[in-house]
């Protein structure tokens, strides 16, 4: 992969906001796939011509199968302000996930306690006094049902960040996420259904409040929802 692939959403001296695809690594893993940040660093290079090496902070992460919006921080100041944002909750990170399930109840908010296998790579909820279990929380509201295809849309945020939370969360209680043949029972092979479309935070220097959101890709299962209306913002034309 090269950087030229990858859309970026904004930059200035002290953020960079760009759409990670679905199975690119947030940072560099055993795999040795070209990921984020080592692309990222390779267009700040060339774009301004930077000597040696490039500092870009990664902030946070996307699950290598899940894509959507990401901000880096261009300098180790604006890494440290927003690290404490997220630890702060003035963060905003806003999920879709189309669920395979109808949940029983349209809105909701979900917490459980996680613990992750780092043999296997996965994650699975645990009684609360469980030995390292860590506390997992968010919201998701069902925008959208497919009943005839047994589909449903729904907006997910979340207050904290854990290795596979969302999938685990909603296969916990009995709406695992398309495509999610880990943590869901006969799921279709391909991507899994779920993008971070919406990411919010405070600029590190001016304060403004800086929203971005973006489309998920234009293919089954999401093109089978109103899309602009569930997200309110247009998509652009060609």
């Amino acid at each position: 992969m090269d950087y030229r692939d990858l859309t970026i959403l904004y930059e200035d001296n002290h953020v960079l906001v760009a759409v990670k695809p679905q199975g690119v690594p947030s940072q560099s893993d055993v795999s040795g796939d070209d990921d984020m940040l080592g692309l990222l660093k390779s267009y700040v290079k060339d774009k301004y011509s930077k000597p040696g090496n490039v500092y870009l902070g990664l902030v946070h992460r996307l699950d290598r199968p899940t894509g959507g919006v990401m901000v880096f921080a261009r300098t180790s100041k604006a890494a440290a302000r927003l690290g404490e944002q997220i630890r702060e909750g003035a963060f905003g990170k806003k999920y879709l996930a189309v669920l395979t399930a109808r949940p029983g109840e349209k809105r909701a908010r979900l917490v459980h306690y996680l613990m992750k296998d780092s043999s296997t790579n996965t994650v699975r909820v645990v009684p609360m006094t469980t030995d390292g279990a860590k506390k997992a929380v968010l919201d998701y509201n069902v925008l959208e049902s497919r009943e005839e295809e047994g589909i449903y849309l729904a907006d997910v945020k979340l207050y904290t960040g854990r290795s596979h939370q969302i999938r685990v969360q909603m296969a916990t209680i009995g709406c695992p996420i398309y495509g999610d043949v880990r943590y869901g029972r006969n799921q279709p092979y391909g991507h899994l259904a779920l993008w971070s479309y919406d990411l919010s935070f405070m600029h590190p220097t001016t304060g403004k409040r800086m929203i971005f959101r973006v489309f998920p890709p234009e293919e089954y299962p999401w093109n089978a929802f109103n899309m602009e209306r569930c997200i309110g913002i247009v998509r652009p034309s060609e």
